[in-house]
């Protein structure tokens, strides 16, 4: 589990494909605290440590996780929001963030502010129908307020902090982003359409 308070940034270092999945090596500044097993927010995306050096640690993607997410299609050397998981005993300061990836979004408009910076992204209705105005939302990985939606996405208002300490700040227009829901909205929608027990 994450709170989508990106702990710092690193960057992928390399991608190799293996029978339709894939390895991926990703610098991190925290790498020679890791150990095998420990689970990393990549980019939104929750990865657990196979190995790890001073420098980096190493970890494998699912052809499902290649499938909704961007990790497939991000060239070597870009940079990634990274968050480890969230001890017993921390803080939750932003929200439920478990690095499952519902679907990839795109950004269709940047209008910078002088206090904060508007960003409209679209996404599939399967996806936009779980964000709801004033909402969570995780994008590549960082937890943010919703503050409009549309059928078929919404806006997000990102302060200089966001943009100065995370990936955010380098997206424009056409930038492919990972979106998590708030769990809370999809248990919801699976307990309402869950038949109604029969009394014996």
């Amino acid at each position: 589990m994450f709170t989508g308070l990106v702990e710092a940034t690193g960057r992928l270092c390399r991608r190799v494909s293996v029978e339709g999945a894939a390895v991926v090596t990703i610098e991190a500044p925290f790498a020679a605290d890791l150990a095998e097993g420990d689970s990393v927010s990549t980019a939104g995306v929750c990865l657990s440590v196979t190995s790890h050096t001073a420098q980096t640690f190493t970890a494998d993607v699912m052809p499902e996780t290649l499938a909704v997410t961007t990790l497939a299609s991000l060239p070597e050397g870009t940079r990634v929001n990274l968050e480890r998981a969230l001890a017993a005993n921390g803080r939750l300061g932003g929200h439920l963030v478990q690095g499952h990836v519902d679907g990839i979004g795109v950004v269709t408009a940047c209008r910078p502010g002088p206090r904060w910076d508007e960003v409209d992204i679209t996404c599939d209705v399967d996806v936009a129908r779980y964000i709801a105005y004033k909402g969570s939302i995780a994008i590549d990985g960082v937890s943010l307020t919703v503050s409009a939606v549309t059928d078929n996405g919404f806006t997000v208002s990102l302060i200089p902090t966001t943009l100065e300490a995370t990936t955010l700040g380098e997206i424009g227009v056409g930038t492919r982003v990972n979106l998590e829901t708030d769990v809370m909205a999809r248990y919801a929608e699976r307990l309402t359409r869950a038949p109604k027990e029969t009394e014996q």
